[in-house]
Formats: structure tokens, sequence, C-alpha cells
């Protein structure tokens, strides 16, 4: 027998998780771009070269402060780092939800009142540029929808205001309603954005666990918790635009065509609050290409309730392609005449920086290598999110057999919710900022995108996830507390 010491040395496995040095070069590649975008955006503005945000590459004012919604904030954040976050692991579902969503309605109320109560929530949406200057006017709402498109260009006398000219009548929409039902004003309309924000922490995890993903739903919930973009949920329209987003996509990933009606329907309204939301497509074909039963007929659903509202839109009088067309003409009658988009369209990734967290480039890093090992074997490679078969498609995970003909979606299928849907964000952000429609203020433009990029962080070690988490929540707490945010 030939000693141990001469044995020859048998190679043990291969790492299939990517090191952690990776991820310290994405943050450092991070840390340089937001330095950058500071940097330049000083010199600029000191140039006068029309930005028009004081703080660049954020639209805010350079003001640090603390309010007393900093102690309440910081005890969310340790509640939620602590047990919280061990607590996500084994909780009931149903119980995980709410928890969640009242956590992330804490997180975005205490940010808000680290401004105060008035400047934090009352008046966030009063102002001259917000919808609610404009409620009080629209005495017949199919009057205002056969009028709208005629509004939208400015220097008229009864031109829109700035947020209201910029988007289509559904968000002007949501805030009558939300006067005609006694909830208007100030206070009441920024409570109800935060409420329906939240929303995204308990419809992003739905999703995810319809599509086969439930261990990647319990860790993208915390993420969703202590969301840095929440600075910005509370108090603005775009915590309503995210929710009902998100909303649509939870249903459209259930099973069965009526669920898929009621998705397209919510996201045919979504178009209607926003015209960048045609982006939301990229997502929809997503979860359709990832559910489990009867794609071709929620495809059908969905699509049919898409068209519905937008034919009542229309027979109301406002059709979305005149409105859009006028919308591109006023976007450059104001200061996106003026700001430059050899700044902006890499300085906005700076401001995504910021919304997301630091933990956004990591976690896509990641998802790009688990989606490249995907594609190349899609017979081994995990088909859910954390290496699990997807439930319904035999074709797909550890072994499987794929049918020559269906290679193409066996592939798509084989990355998972957890690599797909955060792809399918990072499309759309990268189409909205290459169209130069998307110059500056995209901390809260593109929140219904964030929450889907933030899927991602189902691919992070496990033994990390609270360091990042906690990155995020000091993201959060520095721009916030170093800045006063404008909506």
């Amino acid at each position: 027998m030939r000693p141990a010491a001469t044995l020859p040395r048998v190679p043990g496995p291969r790492r299939t998780t990517p090191g952690h040095r990776g991820d310290f070069v994405v943050l450092a590649v991070e840390a340089v771009l937001l330095a950058a975008a500071v940097a330049v955006g000083l010199v600029l503005n000191r140039r006068g070269a029309g930005l028009h945000a004081d703080a660049a590459p954020l639209y805010a004012t350079w003001r640090p402060h603390v309010g007393w919604g900093t102690p309440l904030a910081v005890l969310v954040a340790v509640v939620v780092l602590g047990p919280g976050l061990r607590w996500a692991r084994t909780a009931r579902w149903a119980a995980l939800l709410a928890a969640g969503w009242l956590a992330a309605v804490a997180w975005t109320l205490s940010l808000a009142l680290v401004d105060g109560w008035s400047a934090g929530l009352t008046r966030r949406l009063t102002p001259q540029a917000e919808y609610l200057h404009e409620v009080p006017g629209v005495a017949e709402i199919p009057r205002m929808l056969a009028g709208f498109t005629d509004r939208i260009l400015d220097f008229q006398p009864d031109s829109w205001s700035t947020h209201t000219a910029g988007h289509p009548p559904g968000a002007l929409l949501v805030f009558v309603w939300l006067d005609r039902i006694g909830l208007g004003g100030g206070t009441a309309a920024a409570l109800c954005c935060v409420l329906v924000g939240a929303t995204a922490a308990v419809s992003v995890p739905v999703t995810l666990r319809a599509l086969g993903a439930a261990d990647a739903a319990r860790t993208v919930l915390p993420f969703l918790v202590l969301l840095p973009g929440a600075v910005w949920l509370g108090a603005s329209g775009d915590a309503v635009f995210t929710g009902v987003v998100a909303a649509g996509l939870a249903l459209l990933a259930a099973r069965g065509t009526v669920a898929a009606l009621a998705g397209g329907l919510l996201l045919g309204f979504a178009l209607h609050l926003s015209y960048g939301f045609v982006l939301v497509g990229v997502l929809a074909l997503a979860v359709l290409a990832l559910r489990r039963d009867r794609r071709r007929a929620a495809l059908l659903a969905a699509t049919a309730g898409v068209a519905a509202v937008t034919a009542l839109f229309a027979l109301a009088g406002f059709r979305w392609w005149e409105g859009y067309d006028r919308v591109v003409e006023r976007y450059y009658q104001g200061w996106a005449a003026e700001r430059p988009y050899a700044y902006w369209v890499w300085a906005n990734l700076a401001a995504l920086l910021l919304s997301a967290g630091p933990v956004l480039g990591p976690a896509l890093r990641r998802t790009v290598l688990a989606a490249r090992a995907a594609w190349r074997s899609p017979g081994s490679a995990p088909g859910g999110p954390l290496g699990d078969r997807v439930p319904g498609r035999p074709d797909v995970g550890p072994g499987a057999t794929v049918r020559p003909g269906g290679r193409w979606a066996a592939r798509v299928t084989a990355l998972g919710p957890a690599v797909l849907l955060p792809a399918a964000a990072a499309l759309a952000v990268a189409a909205a900022d290459l169209s130069g429609m998307s110059k500056a203020e995209v901390e809260r433009i593109w929140l219904p995108f964030v929450v889907w990029l933030l899927v991602a962080v189902a691919r992070l070690p496990a033994p990390t996830r609270r360091w990042w988490l906690a990155a995020q929540a000091l993201t959060a707490l520095a721009v916030n507390h170093l800045l006063l945010t404008v909506s």
C-alpha cells in the first residue's frame, strides 16, 4: 500500500457559486460611477449647464438634517435586519406577506418623516407641478378625458401642470377619484401613495411564488421592505404606479385565464398612468414565459384586458398614441431641452444605484453568470432560481431531457424567475435611458422597474445577504439625511 502522502490528489468539485471578489469589483465600479456623477454634476452646475438638479445625479438639494422619523427609520431597519430576516425564512406565507407590507409602510413613512410631517407628507403633492393642483378644476371626468390631449402643450392659458401633462390621464384620475371619495388634500393623497406603493413588497414575492420560486420570494421580500427607493415612494404618484404595475404582473403570474384577464386590465390602466409603461410589456412577456399553465390563453386574456382599457379611454376621447405625440413635444418645451443627454445617459445609472441600492450591481452580476450557465446547458441548469425543478415543467430541471422542438423554450424557462425577471427589467431600463425621454429624476420614475431588478438578490450567497441588506438600509438613511429630495 502506498503511503498517504504519495497518493494522487483527486480534484474536488468545482465551485459553482461565483466568489466574492467579483462582487467587490462591481461594488467598486458602482462607487466610481456615483463619485463621477456627483463630481461632474457639481462642475456642470457651476458652469450653468442646465442640469436643473442641484444635487445631480439626484433631483434634490444638499441639506443635511435629521427629524423625528430618524429613530423610527433606524428601529425599522434594526428589526428587519435582526429577527425579521430570520423570521422571513420560516414564517407562514400569509403572515409573512402581511408583516412585509406593514414593515414596508413603516419604513417608507419613517423616511418621509425625517423631513417632517408637513414637508415629508402633507405638502409633498401640493406644489403647482403636481396632480393635486388640477383636481379642483375637474368638474366632469368625461369632459376632462375628451379634452385632455388639447391641454398637454405648454404656454397655453389652460395648459396642464408639469406632471399632469407628462402622463396620460389615468394619473390625474387616481387623485380625482380619491377626492371624490373624501380622500382629497395633500395628507390623504400622500398616505394613499405610501400604502399603495408598499404593496410592491407583497406583489413581487407573490409573483415569484406563483412562478415556482418560493425560496426566492422569501429572500427578496426583506430587500423590498428596506428599499432605498422608499425615499421617493413616500410620497409621489410614482408610488401608485409602482404598486399598480407590480399587482398587474402578479395577477398575470397567477393560474387561470381570469387572473390573466384581470392582470391585463390592471396593466392596461398602468399604460394610462405613464407613457413609459409600454416597456412593462417586456416584464409581462417574461412573466408569461415563466407561467406554469396555459401560456397562450393567458397571453390572449391579458392582451384583451389591455385592449379593453385602451378602447374605453379612446371612446372617452383620449387616444394614447396622440397623447404620447404631444408629450414628446411638451417634454422639449421644458427643462429637457437644456438637460445634456451626454451627462444624463450615464448619470441616470448612478441615480438608479441610489434608488435600488448598492446590492444591484453584484446581484445582477451573479444573475448574468447564472443566465450564461443556464443558457449553455438547459437540460442540466437549475429550473428554479435556487436550483429547483420548475413545477409542471418536466422538461426543465436537473437531468431533464429537452425535446428538440422545445429547446429554445426550455432554455428560456431554465433561466428561472430570479434571472429572467431582473433581466427583463434591466432591458426596459436600458431602453428608457437610451431614449432620452428620461433625463434626470429617474430615481423615482424607474421605481416600477427597480422592484423587479432587485429580484436578482435571490442569487446572492445566503451568508452575505444580511450585510447587503444593511448596506441597502444605510444607503436610504444617508440619502434621506443628507439631501432634501423632491418628487
